[in-house]
């Protein structure tokens, strides 16, 4: 069993006490940090933790095996260094890093450390995602050939404008921290890695805050291409669709937090102009913020390592960084090699 500190006790800090404590059997929460103790005193009690306030204190707490961070996101990277040197497995929120550099200081200090770190990226504990994948894998699609997606919603709505979420530093590229990185990352999980980047972003709602309008090309080094667009200032929709050369597959809802359904299409080569209806598939319900923080505890057990240098966590980072590059120059990234044409 991993005894777990939760660093920020937020709704999403609370979302994930709530997804394990009581469920487990490899991990609990004993203890939370949190900078204004009164407002979380009632949870803590109901969930039986330890109040710390500050992270400091939560990292000297011996009880302490793991720290799970749920924190604005320009304090991940600094945290995930402190948490290593502290001897503490880490569990970060998305995305753990703004830059390459302060990825690639955090991960270097826990491979030093020894401690397992993991980043929240839920999606890939979706059993639709991972069926696309083994579709992909096995060549069921074809040659893959291109991916799109959108993760929207009226996020910009939701915080006045002085919380912390609504700072250009904390959202850049507008709905890519909170959104955006979750269809990077399971365009990684499909396709591998991404060559280049083309983004715009705008603001054009609210006369402050984050852009709500912003959206991106991408093209894979495999040759795929790939399309994906985050408005935060409209009505919630998610949806993504793989594109091979024998079908389609495609997910999406209003709801993400669910599991997930998904539709698959195939070519008919005996029936080329007539249109075919998607099959439906269904999948068990699983809850993808308790099999993530499980799987994190099992990995931490085992001091085995997850997000470990030149992995899927640190290209992410980069592909933000892209991101915003393109996006401030209006020029196509690329990133450490070219495309190849197929």
């Amino acid at each position: 069993m991993i005894n777990a500190a939760i660093i920020g006790l937020g709704k999403w800090g609370q979302n994930l006490v709530n997804s394990v404590q009581g469920k487990s059997d490899v991990i609990r929460f004993v203890a939370g940090a949190t900078r204004t103790i009164a407002k979380a005193e009632a949870y803590a009690h109901e969930k039986g933790l330890r109040l710390h306030d500050s992270y400091e204190k939560a990292l000297a707490d011996p009880e302490v095996d793991a720290v799970v961070l749920a924190t604005p996101h320009t304090q991940h990277a600094a945290q995930v260094v402190a948490a290593a040197k502290a001897g503490k497995h880490v569990f970060s929120e998305k995305p753990f890093a703004l830059t390459v550099k302060s990825a690639e200081t955090a991960l270097r200090a826990c491979a030093k450390a020894g401690v397992t770190f993991a980043v929240g990226f839920n999606w890939r504990f979706q059993p639709a995602l991972q069926e696309i994948k083994r579709l992909v894998d096995t060549g069921k699609l074809g040659k893959l050939l291109h991916l799109e997606g959108n993760f929207c919603g009226p996020s910009l709505y939701r915080y006045g404008r002085e919380h912390w979420r609504q700072a250009r530093e904390e959202g850049p590229a507008g709905g890519m921290t909170g959104r955006g990185v979750h269809i990077v990352d399971a365009f990684l999980c499909l396709a591998s890695r991404i060559a280049s980047v083309h983004a715009q972003s705008f603001r054009r709602v609210l006369d402050y805050g984050l852009d709500d309008t912003t959206s991106m090309l991408f093209r894979f080094e495999s040759g795929a291409s790939g399309y994906l667009a985050t408005v935060i200032a409209t009505a919630e929709t998610w949806r993504m669709q793989v594109l091979g050369s024998k079908g389609w597959v495609e997910v999406g809802d209003v709801e993400h937090l669910t599991t997930w359904q998904m539709r698959l299409c195939y070519v008919d080569p005996a029936a080329l102009h007539v249109h075919h209806k998607p099959q439906l598939l269904t999948f068990p319900e699983v809850s993808t913020e308790r099999a993530e923080l499980e799987h994190f505890a099992r990995a931490a057990m085992e001091r085995r390592p997850l997000a470990v240098a030149g992995g899927d966590e640190e290209h992410g980072v980069a592909v933000l960084e892209a991101i915003l590059k393109s996006a401030k120059s209006g020029k196509t990234v690329r990133l450490r090699c070219e495309p190849r044409d197929s």
